[in-house]
């Protein structure tokens, strides 16, 4: 147990000490000041600038959503074609067709969603040249995000919100890719493959012949982690030895998933003039990560109850779903990482773990703010700020103000729209899949953990997060493989591009606003005490919304698994409700 305390509290030290200084650098590319990688990617930039004939004037609200939903759409068109093209593309040495055109609708949304919510193996069912098209969309998406979450916070401390062509293309050369590069290079050094060879061939000690999928892995796998884009290029993801192979990686892509998220509060600090409060939110988001690392941790030391009983009573750590190398730590760690991050990546099976890391992962994805999507985490993490300046003021009947800016109707409004967007992809999805269980969702485990299956994958796919309990029957190419594809694809649409709407609104609204001057009655933001507020507002809002959810799931399996004597499965496992 010592051991596995140690690598985790090694994580979260690192991530302590390089998020000021990664925040420090991010604002510096987005306030436009001099940085050292200016003398090589400025001339880049001003050639990108020239060929595409991009301005870069300030956008309004509404001019820097139709940009950014204009050129999504076209990025999405161009790789489903790709997809429904793959059987005669080249970098194809396997000869995969193309996949159904559901999978390949599904999975293009997904991840220009950023979500990369996968329903198929990657080596059996995309080509090289698919896979690379995939890669161009985890750059393009992170980069997307990372432009709301800045325009976000730029029109919070009352700046022009920039324009999002200049903030894409500056968040690809100035941040994301010179880090890929350089984590690729690490990725390659420590074993990971990067090659256009096909399959490899190898005969066992048996005699048997054995084929090894393999490709360009390297460079895949740090921007997805980096972008927090989270699918794998192999079916089980970063469990798989060619994408993780070891504990340097494993904590190289942990801290690539955090970084970003984490250093962005530091950003907000720098644009607001007002580090004390970046600071005090970073504290207040890192406790609760602690705090949802520490109960998955536990429950994944403590092991399953009834397996320890087997063994008389002693506790042995529950291992199953998860790669020996890492252990339950580094799997508990990388869980509460991967869903609080909007990541998706996985290093073991989470439909494995115990209903406390359940409990976890789910909760995290309902929250959406530990420490959130690519850039928008951070956005929905001042919605709940607004939210509390709103109740703090209504308590003491002054007008809120946040930032020297007043929050009025259209402020609450859009934030609203922003956090009720996010129950509505996940519950009716998930109630009309759980109403008809038996035709639509091909559930494999009946009971409690049946319900957390189906309300993980669309929670999941509205959270843009993308990993999966698993057990799900949405890889066939039936009836409900066609479901699982399209409803997700309305939780992805959903839960992407509603609230990143409300969220440009809002903040051109904040732009536009006069600042009110500070007076002794102005409620300070920056103290303890509110953000305590804010912590509680937080976790309130979070539990009242879905308790329901999660008393039916991980609550209620941890009752069901610690309170149940030993017995055959048939008479242990009740049956799965069909009246919800």
């Amino acid at each position: 147990m010592f051991q596995g305390l140690i690598q985790i509290s090694l994580t979260l030290i690192i991530l302590a000490i390089i998020s000021p200084f990664f925040g420090n650098y991010m604002a510096k590319v987005y306030m436009g000041k001099e940085t050292f990688l200016d003398s090589i990617v400025t001339p880049v930039e001003k050639a990108i600038y020239t060929t595409g004939g991009i301005r870069q004037d300030s956008m309004t609200g509404w001019q820097y959503i139709r940009a950014l939903l204009y050129s999504n759409l076209v990025m999405g068109i161009f790789v489903y074609l790709v997809f429904a093209l793959q059987g005669i593309l080249p970098l194809n040495p396997t000869n995969l067709s193309s996949p159904t055109w559901d999978t390949s609708l599904h999975t293009a949304i997904s991840f220009l969603t950023n979500t990369d919510q996968q329903h198929y193996s990657g080596e059996t069912t995309f080509s090289y040249f698919s896979q690379l098209t995939l890669g161009f969309l985890m750059f393009t998406s992170a980069a997307t995000g990372l432009a709301v979450g800045i325009a976000f916070i730029r029109g919070l401390t009352g700046r022009q919100l920039g324009n999002f062509y200049v903030d894409l293309i500056q968040s690809i050369t100035r941040i994301l890719l010179p880090i890929s590069i350089i984590g690729a290079i690490l990725l390659i050094i420590a074993g990971v493959p990067e090659t256009l060879a096909g399959p490899a061939t190898a005969t066992t000690l048996e005699g048997a012949t054995q084929i090894i999928a393999r490709g360009p892995v390297a460079h895949f796998e740090i921007i997805k982690q980096l972008g927090e884009n989270g699918g794998g290029f192999f079916a089980i993801n970063s469990a798989h030895p060619f994408e993780n192979p070891n504990n340097f990686t494993n904590l190289l892509e942990t801290l690539a998933m955090v970084a970003i998220p984490a250093a962005l509060i530091h950003t907000y600090g720098i644009f607001a003039n007002n580090r004390k409060q970046g600071w005090l939110i970073f504290g207040m988001v890192f406790i609760i990560y602690a705090i949802l690392i520490g109960i998955t941790a536990i429950g994944e030391y403590e092991g399953n109850p009834q397996v320890n009983s087997l063994i008389g009573g002693i506790v042995q750590p529950n291992l199953e779903g998860k790669e020996v190398r890492f252990g339950w730590a580094q799997t508990a760690l990388w869980a509460v990482t991967t869903t609080g991050t909007m990541c998706g990546a996985v290093n073991g099976m989470h439909d494995s773990l115990m209903p406390l890391g359940g409990f976890a992962t789910l909760f995290n994805l309902f929250l959406q703010i530990v420490w959130g999507g690519q850039g928008t985490g951070t956005a929905y993490l001042f919605i709940y700020l607004i939210l509390s300046v709103f109740l703090t003021g209504l308590m003491v009947g002054r007008t809120p103000e946040f930032l020297g800016r007043k929050i009025e109707k259209r402020e609450i409004v859009l934030g609203s729209v922003v956090l009720l967007v996010h129950p509505i992809a996940i519950l009716i999805p998930g109630a009309i899949t759980l109403a008809f269980s038996d035709s639509l969702s091909g559930i494999s485990n009946a009971g409690f953990h049946g319900i957390s299956q189906v309300i993980y994958e669309y929670a999941s796919a509205a959270a843009n997060n993308g990993s999966g309990l698993e057990g799900l029957a949405d890889s066939q190419p039936a009836s409900t493989g066609l479901w699982w594809n399209l409803s997700a694809c309305f939780s992805l649409l959903v839960g992407r591009y509603i609230p990143i709407i409300a969220l440009l609104l809002l903040a051109d609204s904040m732009t536009n606003k006069q600042p009110v001057p500070e007076t002794t009655g102005t409620l300070r933001t920056d103290t303890v005490l509110f953000t305590s507020v804010t912590a509680g507002v937080i976790l309130i809002l979070g539990a009242l919304t879905f308790f329901p959810v999660l008393a039916l799931g991980p609550i209620a399996e941890g009752y069901q698994i610690s309170s149940a004597q030993l017995q055959p499965a048939s008479q242990n496992v009740p049956p799965l409700p069909h009246n919800l």
